[in-house]
């Protein structure tokens, strides 16, 4: 089990990086490295040899193998991003690059994404060097840049040009998952990510006559693009249940005490009965049934009394696993013959088994420390590293442990202002990896 010193370690940790400022906002400026070397210096300090790799300068990605004492077992990724999202100073109650622990409360940008989590493999890491701890398989760190932009510098580049550093790695675990939901009336659940929805992110553009503003124009590629626009906006996707979705309702179901057929399940108005009935928890799989297409940007135009040749949009777009062909018909059929579109970012859709003996082992670690806790599988809405590294035939699962008070909007905290994480909930972290990673 892990020891006083990792419990220490991993509110360290999780405090030094926060203040290591890696903001990714997308324009290639972001400055992984420091934070990389710091991971590399704790790597090495427990014996192991990590490499340094990049693709851009200074976008820095640390891969290093532990040794299994079974050769002949697959090995298993463990991965988490250094990067993070831009944090406004002026909106936060402490400062977001602080790394400030008050009153048993790590804060600031990346305390829940995802520093908090690469302090926990670090510091398992080093528990086991102290113990001469060797896990059964090979497992493969990777702490890796740019996951909070295209991932061209982090993950992908890593699969596409280093794949030899994953020989053997079958299946991984990276971010968002085993984290506490409370329902408001008791219960706890556990939710462990066994898929992702694609992303596909759009780039409508309409075009017309240009013309001046006075004038009549049938052919205005502004009014083109708003009514596309507006069609994708107001699409009511239909349901797609997915194997996860659904061993999720079953679960969820059983949790709440309602007798559900999965065969019901292909019935939308079932499963619409059912999110009723399942009250907040309904929230774990909601935003997961469909696909969706969320209009994001417009730009159009240059000056008032002049209609523009064209105008263009972009649109947030997420497809549930074997979604994709209903997502290309779809929004053929609702931009029309006026407007095109392209995929601006493309990211396949990601499903995982949740009957595999690593899928069990997971919700063991899990329920030897939250006993009180139901561990359910959940469909991430977003997407995460596991798609680049999907590449390379890795089945991936989203395992980062926090055992969060009643309260504590972990998933509002993803991106928001004033993130934090408690001391307590590293701790969990800490143990429940430890003893996922040790039976693993």
């Amino acid at each position: 089990m892990a020891d006083a010193q990792a419990l220490d370690e991993v509110v360290r940790f999780t405090s030094d990086l926060i203040r290591i400022d890696t903001t990714n906002r997308g324009d290639g400026e972001c400055r992984d490295r420091p934070a990389a070397e710091y991971a590399a210096a704790r790597l090495a300090e427990a014996g192991l040899e990590p490499v340094l790799l990049e693709r851009t300068e200074g976008r820095t990605n640390v891969v290093a193998r532990i040794e299994g004492t079974d050769p002949a077992a697959d090995a298993l990724l463990v991965h988490g991003h250094l990067d993070v999202v831009p944090a406004e100073a002026a909106d936060w109650s402490v400062h977001p690059f602080s790394g400030e622990v008050r009153d048993g409360v790590v804060w600031g940008r990346g305390a829940v994404d995802m520093k908090n989590t690469d302090a926990m493999i670090l510091a398992v890491v080093r528990a086991w060097a102290r113990e001469g701890v060797r896990p059964r398989r090979d497992v493969v760190v990777a702490f890796t840049a740019d996951e909070e932009a295209s991932a061209q510098d982090g993950a992908g580049f890593l699969a596409d040009r280093h794949a030899d550093l994953f020989d053997g790695c079958t299946e991984g675990i990276g971010e968002s998952g085993a984290f506490t939901f409370h329902d408001g009336a008791g219960r706890q659940f556990y939710p462990i990510g066994a898929g992702e929805r694609g992303t596909a992110w759009l780039r409508l553009t309409a075009r017309g006559r240009a013309g001046h503003g006075s004038r009549p124009n049938r052919s205005n590629a502004v009014t083109r693009l708003a009514a596309a626009v507006a069609r994708i906006g107001d699409h009511e996707w239909p349901l797609r249940l997915t194997p996860t979705i659904r061993a999720a309702l079953v679960e969820l179901a059983a949790v709440h005490g309602l007798d559900t057929d999965p065969a019901a399940l292909d019935d939308p108005a079932a499963v619409d009965d059912l999110l009723d009935r399942l009250g907040p928890a309904a929230a774990l799989v909601r935003p997961t049934l469909r696909n969706s297409a969320n209009p994001t940007m417009l730009h159009a135009g240059y000056k008032v009394n002049v209609i523009p040749g064209e105008a263009v949009a972009q649109v947030d777009g997420r497809c549930v696993p074997g979604g994709e062909d209903e997502f290309r018909a779809t929004l053929d059929a609702l931009t029309g013959p006026d407007v095109d579109w392209e995929f601006q970012h493309r990211e396949v859709a990601l499903q995982a088994p949740v009957d595999s003996p690593t899928y069990a082992r997971m919700r063991a670690a899990v329920q030897e420390f939250a006993p009180e806790g139901h561990v359910v599988p959940y469909c991430l809405w977003g997407g995460t590293d596991a798609k680049q590294f999907s590449r390379l035939g890795i089945t991936g699962y989203g395992f980062s442990p926090l055992r969060l008070p009643e309260g504590f909007d972990y998933q509002a905290l993803f991106h928001g202002v004033d993130e934090r994480v408690p001391v307590t909930a590293l701790h969990f972290g800490v143990r429940v990896l430890d003893r996922f990673l040790r039976s693993a």
